[in-house]
């Protein structure tokens, strides 16, 4: 699984212009399901994240985590994150899981994160949907499964 972590205060997404999840102070996640993923990288990436300390303590310092502050995530499935730009003007996609497979690994993930007490928004998988969101720092975090 790959994931595109982003600490907000505020972020929002929109299907045919209706708000279909929205979240006050907390992270962003856009995930993507690849070939090969199965419950455990699913969990493996849950924990990972809903750990992981981008929000500053008392003295400035990245040091608490989504969970420390009582925060939330909005999570949208990203097929796009499997982008191979090495050859050519137009990225391809065939390193995404299928859509089928995409789309239970998404679900799957969104219950493992709620699984730490993090309350979920969620976009509408495989939909085209409007993201909007207020970046806090910024800070981005990359995480691949295939990487840990």
């Amino acid at each position: 699984m790959r994931a595109l972590i982003q600490r907000v205060t505020s972020a929002q997404v929109s299907v045919e212009e209706e708000t279909v999840g929205k979240i006050n102070a907390g992270i962003m996640v856009l995930v993507c399901a690849m070939p090969g993923d199965n419950a455990q990288s699913v969990a493996k990436l849950a924990a990972r994240i809903s750990k992981l300390r981008i929000f500053q303590d008392e003295e400035g310092r990245m040091n608490k985590s989504v969970m420390d502050i009582g925060g939330s995530a909005l999570v949208v499935s990203q097929f796009t994150l499997a982008a191979d730009t090495r050859r050519g003007n137009r990225p391809g996609f065939s390193g995404a899981a299928g859509p089928d497979q995409a789309n239970v690994i998404y679900e799957n993930f969104c219950d493992a994160l709620a699984t730490h007490d993090i309350p979920i928004e969620k976009g509408v998988f495989g939909a085209n949907m409007a993201v909007s969101l207020t970046n806090d720092g910024p800070v981005t975090i990359w995480m691949d499964t295939a990487d840990q």
